[in-house]
């Protein structure tokens, strides 16, 4: 049996399919749906050079990498590569084969620095130690059970705040784009980001298709929006917090907190039956307000990083 690695065929409904199979196996705390893999594949900035690359064992997909060009960041030559191999079918050289094959497309497109996610498992840290990476930072998932945990009341609307939801800006998503920009730079992260291309943040994250405008929640200040609880759905009965903050003149109210608990509620109201975020483990106060909420951390994940040259 021969492993073989190559790029995913958008054009091949059935290989999206198993593309996002194998990574829910791999990666169950996140929302592997054929349409947003599709998405991501096509509308992803030119510059980021990206690639989905697969792991075939004998017709069957055991394994699947994302690659790319952090285009946007201020400093040139940082890319990522994530590689997950079904955990039923390791130990076959497919890991091997991705990284090879994801650090080779990097490089030749001028990446000097490397960094990729991996599960914090003894096995998964060894295997990226082996190849080079050092772990850096880490994350966890968290997974609130939304059928059958309670979620606190709703509180009253402090003075001058009104709740909306991102439906309500369909119509000029620009207020909502520099809300975006200003709370992501803020974000902890390896690598900085710069949003100010408006038009490619309404690509990759307005038109995304695991976004739900009702579901996500704004905060509204004098008409302002000062804080936001994005969500995203697989449209079934699994809820993910794609991302939550506040800006930075508001910081210090409450404001995520209130944003969040209304799109939980909603969600929970529309059917939805769980719901998964992430929190950096050092974020003591956001981990904090996800078990207020009643989520429990599932999984970790670790950071890992390789310097080229």
């Amino acid at each position: 049996m021969t492993v073989t690695v190559r790029d995913l065929r958008l054009e091949a409904p059935a290989d999206v399919e198993r593309f996002a199979h194998s990574r829910h196996l791999a990666l169950p705390y996140v929302l592997w749906v054929p349409e947003a893999i599709v998405h991501r594949q096509a509308h992803t900035h030119p510059d980021a050079h990206y690639r989905s690359l697969v792991a075939e064992e004998d017709g069957e997909t055991i394994g699947t990498a994302q690659v790319g060009l952090a285009y946007d960041s201020p400093e040139p030559g940082q890319g990522y590569l994530n590689v997950y191999v079904r955990p039923d079918r390791t130990r076959r050289g497919a890991g091997a084969l991705l990284v090879r094959a994801a650090e080779e497309h990097l490089v030749a497109r001028g990446a000097t620095k490397l960094f990729s996610w991996v599960l914090d498992e003894p096995g998964n840290r060894a295997f990226a130690e082996r190849h080079g990476y050092r772990a850096s930072r880490s994350a966890h998932f968290l997974r609130l059970d939304l059928a059958n945990g309670t979620l606190p009341p709703l509180p009253d609307l402090p003075p001058g705040v009104e709740l909306r939801t991102a439906a309500d800006f369909a119509e000029d998503p620009r207020p909502m784009f520099e809300l975006d920009a200003e709370t992501t730079s803020d974000e902890p992260s390896d690598i900085d980001a710069e949003f100010t291309d408006y038009e490619a943040w309404l690509e990759e994250t307005w038109r995304h298709p695991l976004l739900d405008l009702d579901l996500t929640s704004v905060a509204v200040v004098d008409g302002r929006p000062a804080a936001f609880s994005a969500a995203h759905t697989d449209r079934g009965t699994r809820y993910t917090t794609a991302m939550t903050g506040t800006a930075r003149a508001f910081r210090g109210r409450g404001l995520a907190k209130l944003a969040k608990n209304a799109s939980l509620h909603r969600a929970r109201a529309a059917g939805y039956k769980e719901a998964f975020t992430g929190n950096d483990t050092d974020n003591e106060p956001m981990l904090a307000i996800n078990r207020w909420f009643g989520y429990e951390i599932c999984a970790t994940e670790a950071r890992h990083v390789r310097e080229l040259g």
